[in-house]
């Protein structure tokens, strides 16, 4: 089996929500690495390298996708 390979890095948990959501919906396996850490201690986010999320290189193309979309519709204020 491959390893899973890090696609994208974010610094805080709420930022992963609705890409959980979408991940879930299209049943793409997925992890976030730093997930648990980030929520208990948010100032060591940034320590640890940030919340990574790590997908199937199989998965690659449509991940981005869904990554793509989330930025161009997704205006976070």
């Amino acid at each position: 089996m491959e390893e899973f390979k890090t696609i994208a890095i974010f610094n805080y948990t709420h930022e992963i929500v609705v890409l959980k959501h979408r991940l879930d919906q299209e049943g793409i396996q997925y992890f976030f690495e730093n997930e648990t850490m980030s929520s208990i201690a948010p100032f060591y986010s940034n320590a640890l390298g940030g919340i990574k999320l790590k997908i199937h290189p199989n998965d690659f193309e449509k991940v981005q996708s869904i990554l793509d979309e989330l930025n161009n519709n997704l205006k976070i204020v």
